[in-house]
């Protein structure tokens, strides 16, 4: 991988078990089972841009040892495992320059010491260079089929004599190729195509002629060719070339015997598969067995797969395609940029549940409330919203780049486009913030890059670019920052580094090889505020060398900004903090599956702090009489007495009562922190300045815009609760619970089961297909259910409902139902704490109804779905997050893990 990251997929499970950063490249990875010492043991061998082969352990990623070459050391282009008549096993690899080495594998598997080198046996050249593929015959091991981009030829394992060549074809470039029976060949090559060749009997050991023809050149016995496959036919420029597999004959279960089979694939998601005859004898071309793709596999799904604003994306015209898209988090909303130049903004937890989830706003036209920017001529290819990263930018803008060539700054407030910035030449391929630290004039800019391989500073406050870099020879690959010295650093995409100086828009240097790296790593590096400023006399070298004005202010007057940033540090930084955990919940993103591809979206969500923001607000609007722990003891004898609680099954009723203990604490300390925040407010709200004032006026003028792009009085984290938890809820399963969860708890059904996905180690992310559901549960009672997807997936999907039950079962009037959900918090109905009456009539069933649900999932789920489709949750999940810093989880996964061992 070209960002040097290795990582080990558990493909049943759908996670990532493994997760390691490299400090080479790998280009290719030969698997390899080693039983030596009785002992059966995994590993890798890698090789790649490097002069050595790895063995890595396939389990932990660790390198054990490492092969390396006295002679001749070079890059390894293609390997394999040769197994010797005496036992032994040796790995023969062909380096870049056309040497071939051979190594005692036996030897460095029990010989060494973990991480000792390991000298090659053998060193050979021979005329061949740009190796693709080196095959070991399974068939007697005594020969090697070593292809390269234009030839192919066979060779004595022995003593790599030459067996049988072939001169370069016109118009074919070898991709690979495989032995599918004694003496016959598979290859294949650049553009999809196969062939069948058998070889000379001087190539077979069974054969008297073997070796006949070793030395001669004029009269070798040729390859005959038997047939070649037909490759189906392709309307669209692929983005590489495609990739084809063999797979042996095999025998299935019950001893079924499974064909030869040849299976390519492109970049366009087309599969096409071949049945190989088992004779070899075909006298034609071989047709194709079967075509299919992802997209006609979506085509048949019904309903198809839905995007996240499509009732907002149907035009005269056809379907509009979202192009960029853009989540802010802070208000809630998403900005879908689309291809007709318009830009929609809607609420992200409305939009996504009328895709999602069945209910009476899917019947109402133009829903959600939305707001459409018009003033692009061409298709967006990218959005910013700059508060959303520093607090100094005007809580209004928004700023969108076009295919157009320009960059338009809107106040989306009004829907009004402030000014168009027309200096690229080329399509605008990013948009990009300055990092603190920055001038003052440069930190009222943003950073554009597009296509004509031009980079732009853009001042938003005094409406013009500023610097302007255009003299980049390669595509812009990315764009990094040296505050301190004025400098912007651009990479380019053949390795070359452009420095720039923001105050003048001079180019100061370019830079390749080493030298560019290193200024890259260097811009990486975070430099404290307290070790620059106690060198102003360099810095101040450093700006009069340079000639730089901002550089220059920055030396002058760095001593005062250090005191005044030491002073404002604490109270700032802990009021960005404060900021930056707003609506985190939801996240959401856009993914691209290729370049011409419309964008998808998916949907981060975070149970533990939704589980925070929900105790938050119910803290900051207590219900008056239902919070001291008092009323909350005498509510809970009274659901002793009333048989409330007898009627709830044990899973939701104990982790209920120790939930509702731990809340009373998590409450009181959410109360002393609001209070302290709002202390710490007044005082900074003296001090603020003109500018702060009015930012933050714009910030207010912009949330009540956007409540009116919302249902009247609609609460984010409860629609984002909502979300998760209709989702999640087993449906069909129990008829009267769905009512109960339909009526009382304002839950939602869905449309069509919902694809998932699963973030594991190391931050990768695998996601479920859509149709999942149609294969799973074919020819069986549909219910709505993932738990027989995988184990980590029921795990999952069992902390994150239980615990978000639970959560809402210890909360007062937790119901979406939107007239509840309306309703002002002040003037939520009192609960007389007397111990006749404590719960009235609305609480009880809602109550009642998240206990229900939260022991059906902690506790029947198993014998109600069946073995065929529940998969039990991974004990090793549970006990990693055993002491989770969210107490809903921590408990929770404690008491499923007891089910779990029950």
């Amino acid at each position: 991988m070209s960002i040097r990251e290795m990582c080990l997929w558990d493909v049943s499970d759908g996670r990532c078990l493994e997760f390691s950063k490299l400090a080479c490249t790998h280009t290719g990875i030969h698997y390899y089972n080693s039983g030596t010492g009785g002992i059966s043991s995994n590993r890798l061998l890698c090789h790649g841009n490097y002069p050595e082969v790895l063995i890595m352990d396939a389990a932990s990623l660790g390198i054990l040892h490492s092969l390396v070459s006295k002679i001749s050391p070079d890059w390894v282009t293609t390997l394999t495992v040769l197994s010797s008549p005496g036992g032994h096993e040796h790995v023969v690899a062909v380096t870049l320059s056309g040497y071939i080495k051979v190594w005692n594998l036996t030897t460095a598997l029990t010989g060494l010491q973990e991480g000792e080198p390991l000298c090659e046996e053998e060193s050979k050249p021979i005329s061949v260079s740009d190796c693709v593929c080196l095959t070991v015959c399974p068939y007697s091991h005594r020969c090697l089929l070593l292809i390269s981009q234009f030839t192919w030829r066979v060779l004595d394992s022995g003593d790599f004599s030459l067996l049988c060549a072939t001169g370069p074809e016109p118009g074919k470039g070898w991709a690979g190729g495989e032995f599918i029976a004694p003496g016959v060949i598979l290859l294949w090559d650049e553009e999809g195509g196969a062939w069948v060749y058998r070889l000379p009997s001087s190539c077979s050991p069974n054969s008297k002629h073997f070796r006949s023809d070793v030395g001669r050149v004029l009269e070798r016995e040729p390859a005959s060719l038997l047939y070649k496959t037909v490759t189906p036919p392709c309307d669209k420029e692929l983005l590489c070339s495609p990739v084809l597999a063999y797979f042996p004959t095999t025998f299935g279960s019950g001893g079924m015997h499974l064909p030869q089979l040849l299976i390519w694939g492109d970049s366009s998601g087309r599969l096409a598969v071949w049945q190989l005859p088992t004779d070899h004898m075909h006298a034609c071309d071989l047709p194709v067995s079967i075509v299919t793709s992802l997209a006609t596999y979506f085509k048949s799904l019904n309903p198809s797969p839905a995007g996240i604003i499509d009732q907002l994306s149907t035009s005269d015209k056809g379907p509009l395609l979202i192009t960029a898209s853009l989540y802010l988090a802070g208000l809630g909303q998403l900005a879908c940029g689309r291809n007709d130049g318009s830009i929609v903004l809607v609420p992200a937890t409305q939009t996504a549940a009328i895709q999602l989830l069945q209910g009476p706003h899917t019947a109402c036209r133009g829903w959600p409330p939305h707001r459409v920017l018009h003033g692009h001529t061409g298709s967006v290819s990218s959005l910013l919203y700059p508060r959303q990263l520093y607090q100094r930018y005007d809580a209004r803008w928004l700023l969108s780049g076009g295919c157009d060539f320009s960059v338009l700054l809107w106040n989306m407030a009004s829907g009004e486009a402030l000014h168009s910035f027309c200096v690229h030449g080329g399509e605008i391929t990013q948009l990009l913030v300055p990092p603190e630290g920055c001038s003052v004039r440069v930190a009222q800019c943003v950073c554009s890059v597009a296509a004509d391989h031009s980079v732009a500073l853009l001042s938003l406050k005094e409406r013009r670019c500023i610097m302007l870099a255009s003299r980049h020879l390669f595509p812009v690959h990315l764009v990094k920052w040296r505050p301190l010295d004025d400098y912007l650093v651009v990479g380019c995409s053949d390795g070359s580094v452009y420095v720039w100086q923001m105050e003048n828009g001079v180019l100061d240097r370019c830079v390749l090889g080493i030298g560019a790296i290193q200024i890259l790593q260097g811009c990486d590096e975070a430099i404290p505020a307290g070790e620059t400023a106690g060198l102003p006399a360099v810095n101040l070298k450093q700006a009069m060398a340079r000639r730089s004005l901002a550089a220059l202010k920055h030396a002058a007057h760095s001593k005062l900004q250090t005191f005044a940033t030491n002073l404002l540090t604490s109270g700032a930084g802990e009021k960005d903090a404060n900021r930056k955990h707003v609506n985190q919940a939801l996240l959401v993103q856009a993914l691209r599956s290729g370049s011409a591809d419309p964008l998808l979206h998916v949907l981060f969500i975070n149970v533990e702090a939704l589980i925070i923001q929900l105790l938050t607000e119910e803290a900051a609007h207590p219900v008056v009489g239902a919070t001291s722990p008092e009323s909350l003891h005498k509510a809970q004898g009274l659901l002793q007495r009333s048989g409330l609680a007898g009627h709830a099954i044990r899973g939701g009723r104990k982790a209920g009562d120790l939930l509702q203990q731990v809340k009373d604490t998590i409450k009181e300390n959410i109360k002393e922190r609001l209070l302290d925040d709002g202390d710490d407010d007044d005082d900074d709200d003296e001090e603020e300045d003109d500018e702060g004032i009015r930012h933050q006026a714009g910030r207010s003028d912009l949330l009540g815009h956007f409540s009116s792009l919302s249902l009247p009085d609609s609460n984010l984290t409860m629609e984002t609760a909502c979300l998760i938890m209709s989702c999640l809820h087993t449906w069909g399963l129990e008829p009267s619970l769905d009512n109960l969860c339909l009526q009382r708890l304002g839950m939602l059904r869905p449309h069509h089961p919902v694809a998932f996905g699963l973030v594991s180690r190391g931050g990768q992310m695998a996601l479920m297909l859509p149709g999942w559901k149609r294969e799973m549960d074919s020819g069986r009672q549909p219910v709505n259910s993932t738990h027989g997807v995988s184990r980590s997936v029921t795990t999952q999907h069992l902390l994150s409902f239980i615990s978000l039950a639970n959560t809402l079962m210890s909360m007062t009037d937790a119901t979406f139902l939107p007239e509840n959900n309306n309703q002002d918090p002040s003037r939520s109905q009192q609960i007389d704490t007397g111990d006749d009456l404590i719960l009235n009539s609305t609480q009880r069933p809602m109550k009642q109804g998240w206990s229900q649900l939260a022991a059906l999932h902690c506790v029947m789920l198993p014998e109600l779905l069946g073995p065929q489709r529940f998969k039990a949750p991974l004990l090793e999940m549970l006990v990693k997050r055993w002491q989770d810093r969210c107490l809903e989880v921590m408990l929770l996964l404690r008491k499923c893990a007891a089910e779990n061992h029950r």
